[in-house]
């Protein structure tokens, strides 16, 4: 499709968004690329390392909130629940290049990239309290693990975009690399890792998450569960509204 482009070369599979005037906000639609094109890397014995990036000034701006009301994930079947599971699930590794903003889904997602690098400009931020919403992709497990409680509920909880050399403090990223060389570089560790022995590649991260997948199932689940519960909240109907009609919300009247 056109707004989720791939490119398979050098045993690489690049996946790129390319919705540069949506900043690359993803629809369903582009959800459903994203997850066919990872469950047909899965199986494609050509496919070793998968890279993930958008464009010089977007990587994802998170969901297309028009799109997301219109066709809010009511159930397991949804294509952004489709995604997530091959993403939790995808055995071979992924590398992620991220320049402007990473919003939402554009930072869950790294937690379970295996090498990611990020222009010095790049902003992340997790803005699902903010919708009334709750955090998603394992994220309520991952990240306070990888940066501790405090700042994990520092970012999620107050949902404020944070910096590339914030996220790199956390390990949310392995280095800050110069804009002009983002994808050179990316693309280069992935053509890297696409050279070694795959089965050992593969075997390896396999070791490296075995003790943390109980908890990402766990956590998705319970997060599956009160995220759909989240969406038809009188408190979630006000967040998009107020989106929507481009003025403050007013939670004042929630208890």
């Amino acid at each position: 499709m056109a707004h989720i482009q791939t490119e398979k070369s050098e045993g690489v599979l690049r996946i790129e968004f390319n919705r540069p005037e949506k900043k690359n906000a993803i629809t369903a639609a582009m959800y459903q690329g994203l997850a066919d094109a990872l469950l047909d890397a899965q199986s494609d014995e050509e496919v070793r390392v998968v890279f993930v990036h958008g464009k010089p000034e977007a990587f994802t701006a998170g969901n297309d909130l028009q799109d997301f009301i219109a066709d809010p994930p009511q159930d397991e079947s949804h294509p952004v629940f489709a995604f997530l599971c091959a993403l939790r699930d995808f055995r071979k590794p992924i590398v992620a290049a991220v320049s402007g903003p990473a919003v939402g889904i554009g930072t869950t997602m790294l937690l379970h990239c295996d090498l990611v690098y990020a222009a010095p400009e790049a902003k992340f931020a997790l803005p699902f309290v903010n919708l009334a919403l709750c955090p998603e992709a394992g994220s309520s497990y991952l990240l306070p693990r990888l940066a501790g409680y405090a700042r994990a509920a520092e970012l999620l909880l107050l949902g404020e975009p944070f910096s590339a050399a914030h996220a790199h403090e956390i390990g949310l990223i392995n280095a800050i690399v110069p804009l002009e060389q983002l994808i050179a570089v990316g693309a280069a560790a992935a053509r890297k890792l696409a050279q070694k022995p795959p089965a050992s590649v593969q075997a390896t991260k396999a070791l490296m998450r075995a003790s943390l997948m109980a908890g990402i199932d766990s956590a998705m689940a319970a997060e599956n569960r009160v995220f759909r519960e989240r969406l038809v909240s009188a408190e979630a109907k006000e967040a998009f509204s107020a989106f929507l009609e481009k003025r403050t919300p007013d939670f004042n009247k929630f208890s």
